[in-house]
């Protein structure tokens, strides 16, 4: 009996380097999109604090054009984050897939153990990163329409 790896060439083992290298990609840009997002909502919610005396003598649409534009940025993160979890969802499906043709299947383990430890830990669900993370444009978007709101209502 042989140790020998289906992949004598080492060409699904590079492929498999390649997808994973490409995941950590995908993972690095999203924290990027989120950093620049984070920022550019925190730095809104802000202006529109320093503005608000003139904002509330401004017209009522003025109220609404800045709450849309914050709803609209915060919509837009979402769907992004949507988008990044869909496309790594794809890419570990594919990263699974080529494991099965090597002698260790190191992500499909890792997500296993990962999921038993935090039943085992909460006596739950383990929460991924991308359903947090979903969670605070969400956040925002409400905030920008209790400001709304608050505008209209006085």
């Amino acid at each position: 009996m042989t140790d020998e790896l289906p992949d004598p060439d080492g060409r699904v083992l590079d492929l498999y380097k390649m997808a994973v290298e490409m995941a950590d990609r995908v993972s690095a840009r999203r924290a990027t999109a989120n950093a620049f997002f984070l920022t550019a909502q925190t730095t809104f919610v802000t202006v529109i604090g320093l503005a608000t005396p003139s904002l509330l003598k401004a017209p009522p649409w003025t109220a609404l054009a800045v709450s849309l534009a914050g709803v609209t940025m915060s919509a837009c993160w979402w769907l992004q984050l949507r988008s990044y979890r869909d496309l790594n969802s794809a890419k570990f499906a594919v990263i699974n897939g080529i494991e099965q043709s090597l002698p260790a299947q190191i992500f499909s383990e890792e997500w296993s153990e990962l999921k038993n430890a935090q039943r085992r830990a909460r006596g739950g669900r383990y929460m991924e990163l991308g359903t947090s993370e979903r969670i605070i444009p969400g956040v925002f978007a409400l905030l920008y329409i209790l400001l709304f709101l608050g505008r209209v209502i006085r």
